[in-house]
């Protein structure tokens, strides 16, 4: 480690794959596509989703708060739940105001909304509920996370698009380095399978339209790809001042020693073809953490399944280790795309697969894009050792977030 380190010391992640750290990490190792018809987009063009099985949002946080939040606030209430006890910490003895909350969300869950809004159009007015503004608000996600647990120090959500969960943690990095907190519970959640969700991105010609086989639709790299799958989740990571660890004397599971920001400049959805920004922001993760390429020994791609992003992202990482290529994984095959949470639950995941010496499988990866020279990890899970890793966010309006872990 570094002296700018900052220790992960707790990981809480709720996906598709399943509730908690080790059900999730089961399931995207095991490198099965989790996609399949849904419910609540029957109808629809795009009519298929992922979503977190078996979730009891009730039985875990009990019913009247389930009453009273969204879906994507539910998701982040369980996940830094768990990160906060596997970081053995306890909210009635930690000092409150030291302990920062930062959570990102690309929107929030529209339930409220579709349900106001349809008693609306009904003028039903006096039916909507009072709960709709305080369970909708995006920053409600930090605030609720910020009561349940007691943490008063800085709460704030942040809102990069797909890039927001790895923007929050970068920003909770800053604020512990700057001194302001000793502890901060980072990460981000989304839960977007709704019917404007689904309609909202195939109008944009962004989802895979594979209805037949909705299993095989997310295949990040493939030359067959043709869209991501909407899909929800949370990842959450306490992070800690690396002195305030040890003296807790903690298991401490890996480092985040850098985090690069940048912006494309270009379009409202299309990344920049050369991808300058994307490279911007590895460059500057790896520039803070004093590294260079040859330090970078995996990578958990951003890896859509899209046909332009997943063409330029795999360029730019082709070029940029030309000389080391590290293994790849995106574990949006098996899980779909969280969106907002993206950035965080694959953060979780390079901070494990660090610690397992493990990199997962990119799920539905036939035939590699022709012309990408990457060694992106297919089939089953890769023994591989390595002490550095990347964790690639990028989203629309060309805001990318780029995390690289130290092995602890």
């Amino acid at each position: 480690m570094t002296a700018r380190d900052i220790a992960v010391t707790g990981l809480g992640l709720v996906t598709p794959a399943g509730v908690g750290v080790e059900e999730s990490w089961a399931g995207i190792c095991a490198g099965t596509g989790l996609a399949a018809r849904d419910e609540a987009l029957a109808g629809l063009p795009v009519d298929f989703s992922c979503w977190v099985p078996d979730f009891d949002a009730a039985a875990l946080l009990g019913r009247r708060l389930t009453w009273r939040i969204d879906r994507f606030i539910q998701l982040a209430m369980v996940a830094a739940r768990e990160a906060v006890a596997d970081a053995a910490l306890d909210k009635e003895a930690w000092d409150g105001p030291r302990v920062a909350v930062v959570m990102g969300v690309a929107s929030n869950g529209g339930d409220a909304w579709a349900d106001a809004y349809a008693k609306l159009v009904e003028g039903r007015v006096e039916a909507i509920s009072p709960t709709t503004l305080t369970r909708s608000l995006p920053n409600m996600v930090a605030g609720e996370v910020s009561t349940d647990l007691q943490a008063t120090g800085p709460c704030l959500t942040t809102s990069t698009a797909c890039a927001s969960g790895a923007t929050a943690i970068g920003v909770a990095r800053d604020l512990l380095r700057a001194g302001t907190c000793d502890i901060a519970i980072a990460g981000g959640t989304d839960s977007t399978r709704v019917p404007m969700g689904s309609a909202a991105f195939y109008r944009l010609g962004a989802l895979s339209r594979r209805r037949a086989d909705p299993a095989v639709a997310s295949r990040p790299f493939d030359a067959d790809r043709d869209g991501f799958v909407l899909s929800e989740g949370a990842g959450v990571l306490v992070l800690e001042r690396p002195e305030y660890a040890r003296a807790r004397g903690v298991r401490i599971r890996g480092y985040l020693s850098g985090y690069g920001a940048s912006a494309d400049g270009f379009h409202a959805t299309s990344p920049r073809p050369d991808g300058d920004g994307a490279r911007r922001a590895v460059e500057a993760a790896l520039a803070d953490a004093g590294a260079d390429p040859a330090d970078v020994h995996h990578v958990n791609a951003h890896g859509t399944s899209t046909p332009q992003g997943d063409r330029i992202e795999a360029e730019l990482l082709g070029a940029l280790f030309r000389s080391s290529a590290p293994p790849v994984t995106s574990v949006k095959g098996v899980i779909g795309h969280t969106l907002g949470a993206a950035g965080a639950v694959e953060a979780a995941v390079t901070v494990l697969s660090l610690e397992r010496q493990l990199v997962p499988p990119t799920a539905n990866l036939d035939r590699l894009d022709e012309g990408v020279a990457i060694d992106v990890v297919t089939k089953e899970p890769r023994a591989h050792r390595m002490t550095g890793a990347l964790s690639n966010a990028f989203g629309f309006g060309g805001q990318n977030a780029v995390l690289f872990f130290r092995a602890a």
